[in-house]
């Protein structure tokens, strides 16, 4: 297996956007910000579900919460999808949308267009399965060197033991 060289983070973005209820969240948030209660009555979830998810949205960078308690606002944070943006858009048929990628109120993004399709929901499947795979090589390369590292102490003499 052959691992590519992705811009930093975008594998944990595609893990985000992964998920079905985020992506609402995302897609409801492209209209205006809005309060968990909000969330929660409008896309008909739990309270809890909506805080689980808003939190891996917040942890990713692509929702900011403004507010404290129970007056908390969630915005949609675009910059962290600008190099999903430039990276899918090949894929896509076109040359990334984006204008910078500091820009925060960007405009649209490749997300917005294939928000209302299933495209979101193919791409990113594959993306986390990709991604997902990444990490399992990674855990077993892991699990290698620990195991060859142990085998290499084992075998050097110990320093300050007595013979």
């Amino acid at each position: 297996m052959v691992l590519r060289d992705y811009p930093e983070g975008m594998s944990d973005i595609f893990d985000v956007l992964a998920d079905g209820t985020r992506r609402d969240i995302l897609r409801r948030l492209l209209d205006a910000d809005a309060a968990a209660s909000d969330l929660v009555y409008e896309l008909g979830l739990t309270p809890p579900t909506v805080a689980r998810h808003l939190a891996r949205l917040v942890d990713a960078g692509l929702v900011t919460v403004r507010g404290e308690g129970r007056a908390r606002s969630y915005t949609l944070r675009a910059a962290p999808l600008d190099t999903v943006d430039a990276w899918l858009s090949p894929f896509l048929g076109g040359a990334s949308t984006t204008a910078t990628a500091s820009d925060d109120a960007a405009g649209p993004t490749i997300f917005a267009a294939w928000a209302g399709t299933d495209a979101g929901d193919r791409v990113g499947r594959v993306a986390a399965d990709a991604a997902h795979n990444a990490r399992v090589a990674l855990d077993a390369a892991q699990e290698k060197l620990q195991g060859a590292q142990k085998r290499v102490a084992e075998k050097l003499p110990r320093w300050g033991r007595e013979s």
